[in-house]
């Protein structure tokens, strides 16, 4: 009775600890995530600077301490005071109330950068993997042709084509974003299109779309967000050579590489025209990177 008591107890300790329900597993998901930003402080310190740039682009106008555009020449190339935290450009405009409001430029370009080449590198990725062949071999030679270039250089020529502007710079930037997705998601894809549960799906009649979308699409989803958090930093340093150049956001909008175009010529005199910008591209670039490698810890299982 003994022997079956101690067998009972070990059966029920080896029986993993399954959520009961959905708010359980969101729960205990929670849980999981907590513990990891907890063990990685420089994880919890990319999301809070993420988390920084959605408040101060959200409240941009109750944060900032001057009107962005408006110039007062009387208060030109003043250093930083009590006044102008930043000090002020060559038109008297207020650096941090610029600052403030070009954070909104930036989170403007990431996201919709984000949810333009997201599902374009997913959809061409999955489709490519999963029917290989010539559709494989067309899609991956168009890939390879765009990552065959730096992808500055080859936003220069879309905007060339396209000509400067701030729409004109996304689309551009996105044009060169995507092979890399597509790339990964293909990988992904190959993996999974001969397991035993597509085809078991495929032996029930499914069609090839509602695989991909239902079954495959899913099992992606995880490495093209981890993927899509790294790029961003990328999409902010290619925005921000945009706008040095001056084929990004035009004036007066207050854009962070446009800032640093304008006030290099005063650099060696003020130094807070380029250093306050360039600090703020440098930190907000470093943030995404420390926040993409705490999410491939958490969102891949082998991690654990």
């Amino acid at each position: 009775m003994i022997a079956n008591m101690s067998s009972s107890e070990t059966r029920v300790k080896a029986q993993p600890d399954s959520p009961g329900s959905s708010l359980d597993a969101f729960y205990k998901s929670s849980l999981r995530v907590l513990r990891h930003l907890l063990r990685n402080p420089m994880t919890l310190i990319g999301l809070m600077v993420a988390l920084l740039l959605v408040v101060v682009a959200l409240f941009a106008p109750l944060i900032a301490t001057h009107d962005p555009v408006v110039q007062n020449l009387a208060n030109a190339l003043k250093a930083p005071s009590a006044e102008h935290w930043f000090g002020t450009d060559e038109y008297g405009r207020d650096i941090f109330s610029r600052l403030v409001y070009g954070s909104r430029i930036t989170l403007y370009i990431i996201g919709l950068v984000t949810v333009i080449v997201g599902p374009i590198g997913l959809f061409i990725g999955t489709v490519s993997g999963y029917f290989g062949g010539v559709v494989d071999t067309v899609f991956m030679r168009l890939t390879d042709i765009f990552i065959s270039f730096p992808s500055l250089v080859l936003a220069l020529a879309f905007i060339a084509a396209l000509g400067p502007g701030l729409e004109h710079a996304v689309v551009a930037i996105a044009l060169t974003s995507w092979p890399p997705i597509a790339r990964l998601a293909r990988a992904e894809t190959l993996s999974l299109r001969k397991a035993d549960f597509v085809v078991a799906v495929q032996l029930q009649g499914a069609s090839a779309s509602r695989i991909i979308l239902k079954h495959i699409v899913p099992m992606c989803l995880s490495s093209v967000i981890i993927r899509l958090t790294m790029n961003m930093a990328g999409i902010i340093l290619t925005a921000a050579a945009l706008g040095f150049l001056g084929l990004g956001a035009q004036a007066p909008l207050p854009e962070w590489g446009a800032m640093i175009s304008t006030g290099r010529r005063y650099m060696l005199e003020c130094w807070w025209l380029v250093a306050v910008p360039g600090a703020a591209i440098m930190l907000v670039s470093l943030a995404f990177n420390l926040l993409g490698d705490g999410l491939r810890d958490i969102l891949d299982p082998r991690s654990e």
